[in-house]
């Protein structure tokens, strides 16, 4: 949708607008995919194992914790 002089939303009349918006959508993505600062080879590997190593600790955690509810909860109901 455009919005004409007066602020009302207004269809797109033809295909070829709505090719020309499309066209100029992808070249602003485009555009801003070259402004975005891509990290190196080596950062993106300490930060993947480090996302690796948190995720296995939290893990571990919850299950130690999960254990731990599990047999209080058995001992409760006497099984």
């Amino acid at each position: 949708m455009v919005r004409s002089q007066g602020g009302v939303p207004q269809r797109l009349g033809s295909e070829a607008a709505r090719r020309a918006f499309s066209f100029r959508m992808l070249g602003d993505i485009i555009a801003e995919l070259r402004r975005v600062t891509w990290p190196t080879p080596e950062e993106t590997l300490r930060l993947t194992i480090m996302v690796i190593a948190v995720s296995a600790a939290v893990g571990a955690f919850l299950g130690v914790i999960d254990i731990a509810f599990s047999r209080i909860f058995a001992r409760l109901i006497g099984t």
